[in-house]
């Protein structure tokens, strides 16, 4: 029986993991949850999965909460907040499984603490190792344990690698299905709208995501994880647009040999791979190879796509510069969806941050969340003194 703890249970991949924990009640067992803002989500989670403990960010949510539980004869469940509260369902002395699926630098603590603690974490939450890889795989290294990944590119290098050893690999392909500006002329950009930008062509993601497949930043976020997780430089990390998004990513051995993982674009499979590693157990999400018809690929344009570029100098010169990129990318794309810049500005907004940053090594998470911050300070100033968006009816909040 894994005992799981899941750092945002409401977002989609903490919904999928209690799906696989559903379909699997006798291997699976949730011990804690943190259930952010979502209030009536937390309850229907709490009343069905009975968990030791349920956090909420804020403290007025999970007073509410614990009230509804009370009334509900449920109260033994304990209600946390904040932080500390996240922290404290993913350290439970229970838990020997974390999900990390808090998008944001907001699950970044309580990662690194579930790794202190000795447990095995899965990760879908790139930005904890874009902004802190080399501090939390030093400590995962430290325990003993393995940090496994969720996202379906880097958990599908994961499974080629149990093909041959780390010193025979001569490439990571991470492939990228492009957005749904592929084909977009790079003329064009400064009229996208946000509801276009979310319309992604092949996975249905939270919004902040969204954007950023849009403007390949959230590959090159993965290029970065993919630094980390795999102890590789960012030269041997190459990305390769594959819009059918069939083949999910692939590893190149020294011998020349290419082993590939391709399956259905459901998060359930990435999920079930992570907390069943290393076995693998039965499931009914089948690929359809009967109708493979054809691969396309093709390499990504760094000049439509600037932001992808940027992700490999900020993992080149690690660092602050991986903390800034994040923190400034954040808060681009808040202002997007806010309609205060135009899309085309998100880029620009990022390299002014990464060229006010220096690459200064961060011993320390307290030192993570203050350049952090810095970051998103000075972003806020360029999106105040950047492009504002001339029709902002175009786009939708």
């Amino acid at each position: 029986m894994r005992r799981i703890a899941i750092l945002g249970s409401t977002g989609s991949i903490g919904r999928s993991t209690l799906s696989v924990a559903a379909s699997y009640p006798e291997r699976f067992q949730i011990v804690s949850l943190a259930a952010g803002r979502n209030l009536e989500a937390a309850f229907e989670q709490a009343k069905r999965w009975g968990p030791r403990v349920i956090s909420m960010a804020e403290e007025r949510d999970a007073e509410s909460l614990e009230k509804r539980l009370k009334q509900a004869g449920l109260g033994e469940i304990a209600v946390v907040c904040g932080a500390a509260g996240t922290v404290r369902v993913a350290t439970h002395a229970e838990v020997d499984f974390v999900v990390s699926a808090i998008v944001g630098v907001a699950g970044l603590k309580a990662t690194y603490e579930a790794v202190r603690a000795g447990k095995i974490v899965g990760l879908a939450n790139k930005e904890c190792l874009v902004a802190a890889g080399e501090l939390i795989t030093a400590e995962a290294r430290r325990q003993d344990k393995p940090l496994l990944p969720i996202d379906s590119e880097h958990n599908a290098v994961h499974q080629c690698l149990r093909g041959g050893e780390m010193e025979e690999v001569h490439r990571i392909w991470l492939t990228a299905s492009g957005g749904p500006f592929l084909h977009t002329p790079r003329a064009e950009f400064a009229s996208i709208t946000v509801q276009q930008a979310l319309n992604h062509p092949t996975w249905k993601m939270g919004r902040r995501i969204s954007i950023d497949s849009a403007t390949l930043m959230n590959k090159g976020f993965e290029v970065i994880e993919a630094c980390r997780l795999f102890h590789m430089p960012p030269e041997k990390i190459q990305v390769l647009v594959h819009p059918q998004s069939t083949i999910h990513s692939m590893v190149e051995f020294v011998d020349g040999s290419i082993l590939a993982q391709f399956s259905v674009t459901d998060m359930r499979l990435p999920i079930l791979y992570a907390l069943t590693y290393p076995e693998r157990i039965q499931s009914d999400m089948r690929f359809p190879v009967g109708d493979l018809r054809h691969l396309d690929f093709c390499p990504p344009d760094l000049e439509k796509f600037p932001c992808l570029r940027l992700a490999y100098e900020a993992a080149e010169a690690g660092g602050a510069r991986t903390v800034a990129l994040n923190a400034a990318d954040e808060i681009a794309v808040a202002a997007f969806l806010e309609g205060k810049v135009r899309f085309d500005a998100i880029p620009r907004i990022v390299e002014q941050v990464l060229a006010a940053t220096s690459s200064r090594k961060l011993d320390s998470i307290e030192r993570v969340l203050e350049a952090d911050v810095e970051a998103r300070q000075c972003a806020l100033q360029c999106v105040r003194s950047g492009d504002r968006v001339r029709n902002p009816a175009a786009s939708i909040a």
